[in-house]
Parts: structure tokens; C-alpha cells; sequence
């Protein structure tokens, strides 16, 4: 489904809505092709506004975005949203069409195609977003999860090669959430979309990103690996966020049970891994009497 394309960089990205004190500072950010880059930070941190300005949808008052090298203000909008696409938090914001099909076959209904290859590409899309099943329903009596996945399908019916996602997760059940996360990573690692995410879920970023973005009032408090970022309690704590829940259990083992954990675990799988070590290695927790829960 995706052309292969460069991926996407921001330069000295500085924008301000109006009457209000800047959202982006100076920003640099850039996600190389195939990548899925992680942008997380407090509320008013910039996440969204970035977002927007990588599409196209504000201008900022400096700096420039690039896609495969191009500045994207030398795109036609149709070029433009052929290569990137996003899918916004609120479904509202996206869906509008009476039907899925219909919301779906609306992009590529637009470029001009002819019938045949609409169609196929929504068939496309909704099989990828499993989704399928739903083509011929109203979008209004679609579900919350059944809502993002058909947003999903409507922005991968242009086949973008670099796909913008806020807070895809949030407000889903833990069902529709792992639904979610297994289609991002399918987008991602088998078929090489370029994925940004915004979100706040720290416990999902390191089963999904390869790097992260922290964002604090409009700048990059800090950029790098997952490890390097939620594995590091001051700088989490210093930017609003918390450590993701196996990395907690870690570090209170350490803190407070004196355990000799080295790199702090992000997942289940790292956790079971530094147990099992520790186990090896004949390392037990000190239980004393009157400990508290």
C-alpha cells in the first residue's frame, strides 16, 4: 500500500496562535523513513500543534517542514495528501459521510480516479483496518473503537507513505486498544508507513516506537531512544509524564528493596528477562518483617 518516500523533518519551527503565547519554539524534529517517532509531553506541550503544521493544515511563523526533502509548501494539496495523512482524536473531526464506504472512497473520489480504483482502494483500506465488515454502515451507529479504525482506513485509501496519528488510543477499551496497537504496528514494521504519534500513553510508546520526542512548552525538552528517555526517572519526572507501569515496579524494587536493577525494564518481556537474570543469579528480595504493602 505505501510508495516508498523519504521521511519528514521540521526545521526551527516556531508558531503562535492568535492572542496567545507560542505553542512551537524553535522546534526540530524529523522522523526518517520507516520510522515510528513518539511525541509525548503534558497538555499545552505542542504535540498537536505540531502535528498540524507536519500536514500542512497551520503555517507557522518560522521554520520549514520538508517531506522527502521538498518543502512542503511547494506541494499541490492533491500531491500533498497523497504522502501524508492524518487521523485526528476525536473521530467527529474526521468523519462526516452518511456511510464507511462512502467516508472512505471520499479521498481518492476527489484525486479523480476513476471508479474501479476508489473502489478498490476501499477495500483496501477497510481490510487492512479489519474493518471490512462495516463498509456498508452508518457512521453514526459505529462504535468509538469502529469510529478510529475507519478513520484510519480513510486516510491509508490515499496511500500515504507518512502517517500523522493524536492520541489514536484514547477513550478505546482495552479490547479496541489492542486492536488498535497491532494495526499500527502492521502499518509500521511490514508495510514501512513513516509513523508520528502524539499521546500520552507511555506504557504503549515503547511497544510501538523506535524513538521519542519529549515536548515541554513548545521545544524538544529531549530526543533519543525509548531506554534513554522513559528508562530515566528525573527527566520523566521533569517533564510532566510519569515512568511507564513495569519500569515503577522496577524502580521501586531498587528503592525500596535495594535489588541490584540495572537498565530500568519499559515492557513485560524486558521485565521477565531482568527477573529471570536476576533469579540466575541467585538475587532475592530482602523481605523483612512489617513491610509495607
Amino acid at each position: 500500500m505505501s510508495r516508498h518516500v523519504p521521511g519528514i523533518q521540521a526545521e526551527g519551527i516556531s508558531f503562535s496562535y492568535q492572542g496567545r503565547t507560542r505553542a512551537l519554539e524553535g522546534l526540530d524534529f524529523a522522523a526518517a523513513p520507516g520510522e515510528f517517532a513518539g511525541l509525548v509531553g503534558p497538555n499545552g506541550s505542542g504535540k498537536t500543534t505540531l502535528l498540524k503544521v507536519l500536514l500542512r493544515l497551520l503555517a507557522p511563523q518560522a521554520g520549514t517542514v520538508r517531506l522527502g526533502g521538498r518543502d512542503i509548501r511547494e506541494f499541490r494539496d492533491a500531491d500533498l495528501y497523497q504522502q501524508i495523512g492524518m487521523v485526528f482524536q476525536n473521530p467527529n473531526d474526521q468523519l462526516w459521510a452518511p456511510t464507511v464506504e462512502e467516508d472512505v472512497a471520499f479521498g481518492p473520489r476527489n484525486l479523480g480516479l476513476p471508479a474501479g480504483e476508489v473502489q478498490a482502494r476501499v477495500e483496501e483500506a477497510l481490510a487492512v483496518t479489519d474493518a471490512a465488515h462495516l463498509a456498508r454502515r452508518p457512521i453514526h451507529h459505529l462504535s468509538f473503537g469502529e469510529q478510529k479504525r475507519v478513520c484510519v482506513a480513510g486516510v491509508l485509501a490515499m496511500r500515504p507513505s507518512v502517517l500523522l496519528l493524536d492520541e489514536p488510543t484514547s477513550g478505546l477499551d482495552p479490547d479496541c486498544e489492542r486492536h488498535m496497537v497491532e494495526l499500527l504496528l502492521r502499518l509500521n514494521r511490514r508495510q514501512g508507513i513513516t509513523i508520528v504519534l502524539a499521546t500520552h500513553s507511555v506504557d504503549l510508546l515503547p511497544i510501538l516506537a523506535t524513538r521519542l520526542y519529549v515536548l515541554s512548552q513548545g521545544r524538544v525538552l529531549k530526543e533519543g531512544g525509548l531506554p534513554e528517555i522513559l528508562g530515566d526517572p528525573d527527566l520523566v519526572a521533569r517533564a510532566g509524564l510519569r515512568l511507564p507501569l513495569v519500569a515503577q515496579l522496577f524502580q521501586a524494587l531498587k528503592t525500596g528493596d535495594g535489588l541490584p536493577v540495572g537498565r530500568l525494564p519499559l515492557t513485560v518481556g524486558e521485565a521477565r528477562l531482568q527477573l529471570m537474570e536476576m533469579l540466575s543469579n541467585g538475587v532475592k528480595p530482602a523481605l523483612t518483617e512489617g513491610r509495607r504493602p
